[in-house]
């Protein structure tokens, strides 16, 4: 299907997620992000799907993906699919999901779409310093993306440290976000990005594009610190030949010091709300009015009935 087409999706066809990582409690920002998600699956009669994110080994912590199921469902926030209920597109989780992200990333590599990088954290960190030195945004110089077929049989065969990279198109690049209208950004501005550490440890970007795509993702809501995520997520898509969801990236909440609220920065989790004796409705009433502009009260009021 091609991208455009999914710019019309009937009602009922809507599939929105939300795909939290189990590295913290529960937070107001999350929270807030799959009300939306899931209202606008309620209004469409779509699908509300809960992803579990989980390939950060070190940081991922079964308790906090338990808390973070317990405090959506006391919030009143129900999931169609995911991993304590299953669903016709699972695993939901993952770290469970590891071989449909290796024969992926072996079609990259397979079409000269992805490489092997065998450059050190050392070198990088030159490089970078270099270009920041003489004016320039930092990004990968390429040095991986020419090896000869002997050269890189020579490095794998020895277990030469390496990642696995993606080769940017140099080009503008532009998609519709449903909040903020056309944006456009310049490719060649980013360098071959980094995509997985080997076949069986993709990180975030890559992995995101393939779950949606199984997950048949119609819609990506989510807070605006993903607009330069979403870049690199197109690319993947038309490299892999998968279609466009339609994005919408909503405004962040910051804390007192106006950066970003998270769970490593000032938010306090659901959890403390509920001990503190919140009930359910005021904290989804709160949320729900976190970014209200008063001038659109009557667009708001129509949004909840």
């Amino acid at each position: 299907m091609p991208a455009e087409d999914f710019q019309f999706v009937k009602p009922g066809e809507v599939r929105v997620r939300i795909a939290p990582a189990p590295t913290g409690y529960l937070h107001i920002g999350l929270a807030r992000t799959a009300l939306f998600n899931y209202l606008f699956a309620k209004e469409n009669a779509g699908s509300f799907i809960l992803r579990i994110e989980d390939t950060d080994i070190e940081r991922s912590d079964p308790v906090f993906e338990q808390d973070i199921l317990e405090n959506l469902k006391w919030l009143g926030i129900e999931w169609s699919e995911g991993p304590d209920v299953g669903g016709p597109y699972g695993p939901y989780r993952q770290s469970q999901r590891l071989n449909i992200y290796a024969k992926y990333l072996e079609k990259l590599l397979n079409e000269n779409r992805a490489y092997y990088c065998f450059c050190s954290e050392e070198e990088l960190e030159a490089q970078r310093q270099y270009q920041l030195s003489i004016g320039e945004a930092p990004r990968y110089s390429g040095k991986c993306a020419g090896l000869s077929e002997k050269e890189l049989k020579k490095m794998l065969a020895a277990k030469k440290p390496s990642v696995i990279r993606f080769r940017v198109p140099a080009k503008k690049l532009e998609f519709d976000d449903l909040i903020r209208g056309k944006l456009e950004f310049d490719t060649g501005l980013m360098g071959d990005i980094v995509i997985a550490k080997n076949l069986g440890m993709p990180l975030y970007n890559f992995a995101v594009v393939i779950d949606d795509f199984e997950m048949k993702i119609s819609h990506v809501i989510r807070g605006e610190e993903h607009i330069s995520n979403t870049q690199k997520q197109i690319l993947l898509q038309e490299a892999l030949g998968f279609p466009r969801p339609i994005y919408s990236h909503l405004p962040l909440i910051l804390g007192p010091d106006r950066t970003k609220l998270s769970k490593r920065h000032g938010a306090a989790g659901i959890s403390d709300y509920r001990k503190a004796g919140y009930l359910p409705e005021a904290i989804m009433n709160f949320m729900a009015f976190l970014g209200w502009n008063p001038a659109e009260s009557e667009k708001f009021i129509l949004c909840l009935l």
